[in-house]
């Protein structure tokens, strides 16, 4: 195996995920102030990209069932049409300075709804200020935005329990952090499910599967991280959507596809009876044309703390998969290079 390269100690903040949450939920332990009433929100609008982004991800996918008003998400520039005076609009991003979340945030001011801005820092941090909105601010410490995703995550989810649209979220993300601390002390066991899985990945490409809302975050969550971490191309899809269309595309090519690709499905206690059919549906038909297929359980309590621990297993296979590689997991040159040539 190389030597390890983690200029940015990934495998430290990984780690460290629980204490993140810990942290995170003491810095909203008294509340938020400049909420608005409870009863002037009818929506809620999450805007953020790539790592800040999946937060809102988190949020819709452990919220939406339960709230009484909808709980959208949204990555771009723009802001669905029926935002304005009756929004809850959550903007987040870790550095403060993603052009795409202070675009989207600058409309939905105009729009006249109302804002919560969660950064470091940054052109957001500077905004909420003029606008004279909440500004939740994220630990300048974690370098990465995909590493964040607990510090991103809870303010939101106190906001929602403070508004009265999630409660009990704080007591989700308590127990979280327990089931975090619990995985992380399995992932750190030499022979750990990640690693492992990390070598039967080998050099195969990563297909992942997730169930339902929390399945489908959990898959998009490792797929990111395997592109960020491994840079690895990897690829995510949902059971049961991908019974409508993706499964018809493994008639051809077993010939190919069984040494191309590697089959990891993300299971949760959260499935629709019938998803779980589907997947034993689906693994009839793919068996034979991939090169593995390996099953990853979520534990925890709650929906919160399931989605949390199929990720925090998702980014530890990625840093694994990095460190057989020979690959410094942290620095992003590839994305780095976009956004430098996005002004040219």
């Amino acid at each position: 195996m190389p030597p390890l390269i983690d200029t940015l100690d990934l495998f430290g903040t990984a780690y460290a995920l629980a204490d993140q949450v810990d942290a995170a939920l003491a810095s909203v332990e008294d509340g938020i102030g400049g909420l608005p009433g409870a009863d002037s929100v009818t929506s809620v609008l999450v805007i953020g990209m790539g790592g800040s982004g999946i937060a809102g991800d988190v949020l819709a996918a452990v919220a939406a069932p339960v709230a009484p008003v909808p709980i959208v998400v949204s990555k771009d520039y723009e802001v669905p049409g029926f935002v304005g005076e009756g929004t809850l609009v959550l903007a987040v991003s870790c550095s403060g300075d993603t052009e795409e979340t202070v675009a989207a945030a600058t409309l939905a001011a105009q729009a006249g709804a109302h804002l919560v801005a969660v950064s470091q820092g940054g052109l957001l941090a500077e905004l909420a200020h003029q606008w004279a909105v909440p500004h939740v601010t994220v630990p300048g410490h974690l370098v990465m935005p995909r590493t964040a995703i607990g510090a991103l995550t809870v303010p939101m989810l106190a906001v929602l329990e403070d508004l009265g649209i999630h409660p009990g979220a704080r007591a989700e993300a308590r127990a979280a952090a327990v089931q975090l601390r619990r995985r992380r002390d399995e992932l750190t066991v030499s022979g750990n499910v990640a690693e492992v899985l990390a070598r039967r990945i080998g050099r195969t490409l990563p297909l992942v599967y997730g169930g339902g809302p929390l399945g489908a975050i959990a898959a998009a969550r490792w797929k990111a991280e395997l592109n960020e971490n491994a840079k690895l191309p990897a690829f995510a899809n949902r059971v049961p959507e991908l019974c409508h269309n993706e499964a018809a595309g493994w008639g051809q090519h077993g010939d190919v596809t069984r040494q191309v690709f590697t089959l990891v499905e993300l299971r949760h206690d959260f499935e629709h009876p019938q998803v779980a059919r589907r997947f034993e549906l689906v693994n009839e038909l793919v068996l034979e044309v991939v090169a593995d297929l390996h099953e990853v359980w979520a534990e925890g309590d709650g929906p919160l703390a399931q989605l949390l621990d199929l990720s925090l297993v998702g980014t530890y296979t990625s840093l694994h998969l990095a460190a057989d590689a020979g690959v410094d997991p942290g620095p992003i040159p590839a994305l780095d290079w976009i956004k430098a040539n996005l002004g040219g």
